[in-house]
């Protein structure tokens, strides 16, 4: 990396700690520190969604399996940019009207019973460590190519960086990290797809005609089947996708910092106009990186292809372009991260610790502490588990932390809004039938288990035929939860009536 390239990645992740500074100076609560005291406003959210969406998985996975496997790449930016209608029609408000920081806490609003704010809360932490994962192997991969420094080096240098934005700043932090680099990115991925239209004389339809003959996949690549030969396993990886971000728990907490149900509605609907932008240019990341990268080097550099789109950078403008995206794609990882922190802290102090364990009694500092030391634990569990992941790609490690969404969380909290005789046993059989599920299919299956050695975590034969188990975990996880509903005895239908107005007016 050239002297000026360095300086503009120093600076632009100096500019991240400069605003963590700033917001540690104004994070003096428990709400400030998980919902940044619910002071943003609609596009200040709705850009900070896209940010906390736009992950590793999005700017690098999505390009490396787009100039990899052609149409079979884009399948993740159809089903991310899907998801957010489910979000918007189905989740936002009644979650907003309902919760406090939590999804347990908007679970707990009609069954209050600490083994369901439990099972819950185990349920997020367990899903923000499958999508930290995916974060850490892209951050992993794109410093070791620019400072030529190990994986694991930099993997832990990463985990460092983004456990300080989250102990120091907490959400005021990560959601102004998350802003900026929202722009940014969008900046760098329409300047790259510019440059790439602009080697096809800025004609799509002959960019699409020379691609047919660009790849050693000819026609095949702008067709279905290069890499998802399963039509089965394709669909089970769509229902994962456009399910699973209505079970997200660092998305879903989202909704808490703005101060309305009405605000949250404009956060969404912000969101959803800059992702859906920014997935129609992945085409363009993407083919760009096949035309004028080639499958050869872009393997070379990473073997799951998650270093696509800096190579293109670096093809297309240098090492200065390269560097400038590099610099925004790390700070897209480490805003991510944070908040994915920041969700499994909130889960463990203050649904596990401060509800169940404390029963509620729990002073701010307290809970604060808390909060602190359970960012520390996630970020140390997850660094070492990102170490054994180093070879797989980010966008598929986040289809399984999407399926696992879908699962387990996205039954129990349609259920709770929506159907008046669900009681506590449905919820907690729902998120337990789904979690596990999800976990042992994804154990037992293809990404988990391969023949041969090194294309997988293990050596073995899958017992599980599907790459993403969703089509099999989340009808699961809504027949736990109908199952679990029928078969008790147990009827909490006196608070439907009183959830069902809060959800849809927001009277507390």
């Amino acid at each position: 990396m050239s002297t000026i390239g360095l300086s503009l990645f120093v600076l632009i992740v100096a500019v991240t700690l400069v605003i963590t500074y700033w917001a540690a100076k104004r994070t003096n609560t428990t709400s400030e520190f998980y919902t940044a005291g619910g002071g943003l406003t609609g596009w200040q959210n709705g850009l900070a969604i896209a940010g906390d969406y736009l992950s590793a998985a999005s700017f690098l996975g999505i390009a490396g399996a787009i100039a990899l496997f052609g149409f079979d790449g884009f399948f993740y930016s159809i089903g991310y940019l899907v998801a957010y209608l489910v979000v918007l029609y189905i989740v936002a408000e009644p979650l907003r009207n309902l919760g406090k920081y939590t999804i347990a806490d908007m679970i707990n609003a009609r069954f209050d019973q600490k083994k369901v704010r439990g099972v819950a809360a185990l349920s997020t932490i367990t899903i923000v460590i499958f999508y930290m994962i995916a974060q850490l192997v892209g951050a992993g991969a794109l410093i070791q190519l620019l400072l030529g420094i190990d994986y694991w080096i930099a993997v832990l240098l990463v985990g460092v960086m983004m456990t300080t934005y989250v102990l120091f700043g907490g959400m005021t932090a990560t959601s102004w990290v998350q802003i900026i680099k929202a722009v940014l990115l969008m900046l760098g991925t329409v300047i790259i797809s510019v440059l790439v239209l602009a080697e096809f004389n800025f004609n799509i339809f002959s960019m699409f005609e020379q691609m047919k003959t660009l790849t050693e996949h000819g026609e095949s690549y702008l067709n279905p089947g290069v890499r998802y030969t399963n039509s089965l396993d394709t669909i089970s990886m769509m229902a994962a996708l456009v399910l699973g971000t209505a079970g997200l728990p660092h998305i879903l907490m989202r909704f808490f910092t703005v101060k309305d149900a009405r605000t949250a509605r404009s956060s969404v609907v912000t969101a959803t106009w800059v992702i859906g932008i920014f997935y129609i240019l992945t085409i363009f990341l993407g083919f760009g990186a096949a035309a004028f990268v080639g499958s050869t080097d872009i393997m070379a550099a990473n073997s799951a292809g998650n270093m696509a789109a800096p190579l293109l950078a670096q093809a297309l403008g240098g090492d200065l372009l390269m560097s400038f995206v590099a610099a925004v794609a790390f700070a897209t990882i480490l805003a991510v991260v944070a908040g994915l922190v920041l969700s499994g802290a909130s889960a463990f102090a203050h649904d596990i610790y401060g509800q169940i364990i404390k029963k509620g009694k729990i002073t701010e500092k307290e809970q604060m502490l808390a909060a602190r030391y359970a960012s520390v634990a996630v970020s140390v569990l997850s660094i070492l588990l990102a170490l054994f992941a180093q070879k797989m790609n980010v966008a598929f490690l986040v289809s399984l932390a999407f399926c696992v969404a879908a699962s387990a969380n996205l039954p129990v909290i349609i259920f709770t809004i929506y159907w008046k005789r669900f009681n506590t046993a449905g919820a907690m059989t729902g998120v337990i039938t789904g979690l596990v599920t999800a976990l042992v299919l994804v154990a037992i299956s293809p990404s988990v288990l391969s023949p041969e050695a090194g294309a997988a975590i293990l050596t073995g034969e899958p017992i599980f035929p599907l790459t993403n188990p969703a089509i099999v975990s989340i009808p699961a996880g809504f027949l736990g939860a109908y199952i679990g509903t029928i078969v008790s005895n147990k009827r909490d239908e006196k608070k439907y009536a009183e959830v069902m107005v809060k959800a849809n007016t927001g009277l507390k």
